[in-house]
């Protein structure tokens, strides 16, 4: 997208990188966004209770949107700006729409005058120009200029007095401009103006394009910002999320909580082994392994109730954990159709090759969107027991095989069925084996590719774990490299409170 008619120099980064500034005779370059800046990594430090005021507490607020969107940006390589319309038929857009077209209709009577009343032309002439500078960076000082005295809005104020204003000729201008900023997708749009005679209609179709290159601008910028984020990330979150603690110190009180009931499970996890081992040292708590706690906590969240407030050192990655909950709860329900049709129908199917995966065909559109409101998983459930029977039957006519009795298709279907409810011994089974593969998956150091061995059961979904499970230790990963010395300090409270408290450790623990 060319932004200037000089080669310009990096543009501020949004208080991430610092701006430099140099030019040459090469017009309309495209903007660069590399920095020399970087951030040093923050240790975060204890802050005494105190009181909270407005400016603060909007201050810790503008500090958490621009740690999310930061990261939104660095980790999400499909994150952009979208231009959003109302809906034709909404309240919203009829509105607008009837308020538009008054303002328009407004403007064409004012220029059908004799003579012919420009004062809201020009404003809109102004409003343009104003639009028009924002798309140019520092080193673009010869179109910028130009544009000041081409749209200068006291020189066309004089024309009008004496209606010498050449509205044609400006509306030119402004297209022709807007021709050497705009993204080449923008290209069709800025020919359609071009061909566009009335007036009226241009400027308000030359509003309308402007919207659209603020959406490019934004999302350009974005494309050159990411790499410096990726490279800049975790110190830049850090530091961030140091600031919001140092303006709001409850900024941790979810954190806390979080990882203290993961210490309550882990002791009574001990407390329960120790009681059936008469011999166990009753201490258990001096032994508690910190990284252990940690990734108890992580699980827990593959199971949240996201009605609930997430930690706060998750937020930036709420949806997406949120997504790989439903994701694996929908793989759950495919592993235990495939076990219970396995063990009841077993010996018939076990000569047909692939008979999973073609169970898993069955199931995988029955369950898109089982984690909306609306969905029925009962319904579901019932319509997957229907399918899975008459593919079995149509797999054992094809080998002259007797199909399964009506006693046997109720049975399955019912079985099926009752996935759903509470402690059923087959979805609980299917959950352990999930919940066993993902603890493996966080006990392997973060440098390792490698897969942990698939428990049984899991076959049939393990190319989808294997998927499900990368993302999420990923963000796993990340997490402990941007707050490990949030999590160092909590932990270090809550383990051992007799021991001195510190700064905390700049490394969170690793296996």
């Amino acid at each position: 997208m060319p932004l200037n008619d000089e080669q310009s120099s990096d543009s501020d980064s949004s208080r991430l990188s610092e701006s430099t500034a140099s030019s040459s005779d090469s017009e309309y370059s495209r903007q660069s966004f590399n920095s020399d800046s970087s951030s040093k990594p923050s240790s975060p430090a204890s802050s005494p209770p105190k009181v909270i005021t407005f400016d603060e507490l909007m201050a810790a607020a503008k500090n958490l949107t621009d740690l999310t969107l930061a990261h939104e940006i660095a980790v999400n390589a499909n994150f952009c700006i979208k231009h959003e319309a109302f809906p034709q038929n909404s309240f919203a857009g009829t509105v607008k729409q009837i308020v538009h077209k008054a303002f328009w209709d407004h403007l064409e009577s004012e220029l059908n005058e004799d003579p012919p009343e420009y004062e809201h032309a020009i404003k809109l002439f102004e409003e343009i120009k104003e639009i028009l500078l924002s798309f140019l960076t520092p080193g673009a000082n010869r179109i910028q200029n130009q544009i000041c005295e081409v749209l200068d809005t006291d020189l066309i104020r004089q024309q009008a007095e004496h209606n010498a204003v050449d509205i044609h000729g400006l509306a030119n201008y402004i297209i022709n401009t807007m021709g050497k900023l705009c993204a080449p997708i923008r290209d069709n749009d800025i020919k359609q103006l071009k061909a566009t005679d009335n007036i009226v209609e241009l400027l308000r179709e030359i509003f309308r394009v402007l919207d659209l290159m603020k959406v490019d601008m934004a999302n350009y910028t974005i494309q050159n910002l990411r790499p410096y984020l990726q490279r800049n990330l975790v110190d830049y979150e850090r530091t961030k999320f140091q600031e919001i603690l140092e303006e709001t110190p409850s900024a941790l009180d979810l954190t806390t909580e979080w990882i203290k009931e993961s210490i309550e499970d882990e002791l009574s996890s001990i407390s329960d082994e120790s009681s059936s081992s008469p011999g166990a040292d009753s201490s258990s708590k001096r032994i508690i392994s910190p990284t252990l706690v940690l990734n108890n906590g992580y699980l827990k969240l593959l199971q949240w109730d996201y009605r609930k407030t997430i930690p706060e050192t998750l937020i930036t990655d709420e949806v997406r954990l949120q997504e790989l909950r439903e994701k694996l709860n929908q793989l759950k329900i495919i592993a235990c159709v495939c076990l219970i049709t396995n063990n009841m129908v077993g010996a018939a199917i076990v000569d047909v090759p692939d008979f999973a995966d073609q169970l898993k065909r069955i199931s995988v559109p029955l369950l898109e969107g089982m984690n909306k409101k609306t969905f029925d998983l009962k319904e579901a459930l019932n319509a997957i027991g229907v399918q899975v029977c008459s593919k079995v039957n149509m797999s054992l006519a094809e080998r002259n095989l007797p199909t399964l009795s009506e006693e046997m298709q109720s049975n399955l279907m019912g079985q099926i069925a009752h996935i759903v409810e509470d402690n059923n011994p087959v979805s609980s089974l299917i959950d352990k084996r999930i919940q066993f593969f993902m603890r493996s998956l966080l006990a392997l150091p973060s440098f390792q590719k490698c897969m942990p061995t698939m428990p049984g059961g899991l076959s049939v979904i393990q190319t989808e774990m294997e998927f499900v499970g990368s993302q999420y230790a990923n963000i796993v990963n990340f997490n402990k490299q941007v707050y490990g010395p949030f999590y160092a300090n909590i932990l270090r409270k809550l383990l051992f409170p007799e021991a001195p408290i510190g700064k905390a450790e700049t490394e969170t623990p690793t296996n």
